[in-house]
């Protein structure tokens, strides 16, 4: 029997509140309004940045159904939607593309501005499409992966390809894409490069495999927990240094290793104190310095204007630069292609009810990915 047309009743995480754990409710998902597509979820992956909101340091409106990074099949479309219709598999889009504001017209850049609607909890008209125990249920940036079935608008779906395995590139919704752009796209790195990645998770290990597939040399990897540093030479670090074991400031250390700093430095972590030791380990004349880690929020720092006056480059971008409809097919289809690998970055699958758990595994830095299924 179809469902399109109708409200569907199904499971979600609703956080309710900050530092407080994930709550398994049983949700009603209102139909898609015009330009709207409702996703059948399949799998969605855990990614520091919802965390940051169930600790309090992203603020978001509450409750809400989180969740950013993942993957499903169109269940149903509403009026006006051209893009998919019912049965092709898509990645939600937490960072969407209008195709028609300034910035998606933009060569370069990729934060679409009619997405500013999303950071209200809500799709674009105002309102929300989930309830919960008779109350409204916010969104979460145009996208709500953790819940069976999710709402979004059209301009926050790609479809990818029909033999995609939906369980591994669920991770190009968010984490993989940011950190493998931040190297071929925002940094541009170089064949014989030299670079350093400051941060060995999910995304940091993804700048790595950005870093391997654009030609660098020699790739340094930097954290402070050293059961980071096989996955990171398996995935194509050259070396790896944990700060802890010098006496000096770690971009000195990295200065003498590289005859003056690296060609292209990434701070990955979302720390004040890293993102200077990244724009420092990069070379003063030539460098280029890539933030890609969220900073706490209202948190700011200094910065001596001669850092940047003899030739260094310090730049940031969301989604690793890319326009995210145009380019998440193409980067499904490289995957396919055994252009990069996505399976190494995935340490745990569980089934969706043991969102709480993943979350641990993520806290306690025992999983890079962990893959939730439906």
């Amino acid at each position: 029997m179809s469902t399109a047309g109708k409200v569907i009743k199904c499971k979600a995480a609703v956080l309710w509140e900050t530092k407080k754990p994930f709550s398994i409710e049983d949700i009603e998902v209102a139909p898609p309004k015009a330009h709207e597509v409702r996703i059948k979820m399949v799998a969605t992956s855990v990614c520091r940045s919802d965390d940051s909101v169930v600790a309090g340091n992203h603020p978001t409106p509450l409750p809400a159904v989180l969740g950013h990074e993942g993957a499903g099949i169109v269940e149903s479309v509403g009026e006006g939607v051209t893009s998919v219709k019912p049965g092709d598999k898509v990645i939600p889009l937490f960072s969407p593309q209008c195709g028609n504001c300034r910035i998606c017209k933009h060569p370069e850049g990729n934060l679409c501005v009619t997405s500013s609607a999303h950071v209200h909890g809500t799709m674009s008209d105002g309102t929300t499409r989930f309830t919960c125990k008779g109350k409204p249920i916010h969104n979460f940036v145009s996208t709500s992966t953790f819940s069976q079935y999710t709402v979004v608008d059209e301009m926050a779906v790609a479809k990818i390809d029909a033999a995609s395995p939906l369980d591994k590139v669920c991770l190009i919704g968010c984490g993989f894409s940011t950190g493998y752009g931040s190297a071929v796209k925002v940094a541009k790195v170089t064949p014989g490069s030299t670079c350093a990645v400051f941060g060995l998770g999910g995304v940091g290990l993804s700048v790595i495999i950005g870093c391997k597939t654009a030609g660098a040399a020699r790739i340094i990897a930097v954290d402070i927990n050293k059961d980071k540093f096989a996955k990171a030479k398996e995935l194509g670090a050259t070396e790896c240094i944990n700060p802890l074991d010098y006496s000096k400031p770690i971009h000195e250390v990295i200065q003498e290793m590289t005859d003056g700093g690296v060609d292209f430095s990434f701070e990955v972590i979302g720390r004040i104190d890293t993102m200077m030791s990244s724009l420092l380990s990069s070379h003063a004349s030539c460098g280029v310095s890539v933030i890609v880690g969220v900073p706490p929020n209202s948190q700011s720092l200094s910065v001596n204007p001669l850092l940047l006056l003899l030739g260094r480059t310090w730049k940031g971008a969301i989604f690793g630069g890319f326009k995210s409809k145009d380019s998440v097919p193409k980067l499904v289809a490289d995957f396919m292609a055994n252009k990069f690998p996505l399976e190494p970055l995935i340490t745990h699958v569980l089934p969706f009810e043991k969102i709480n758990e993943a979350f641990e595994l993520l806290r306690s830095g025992k999983s890079i990915r962990t893959v939730l299924t439906f």
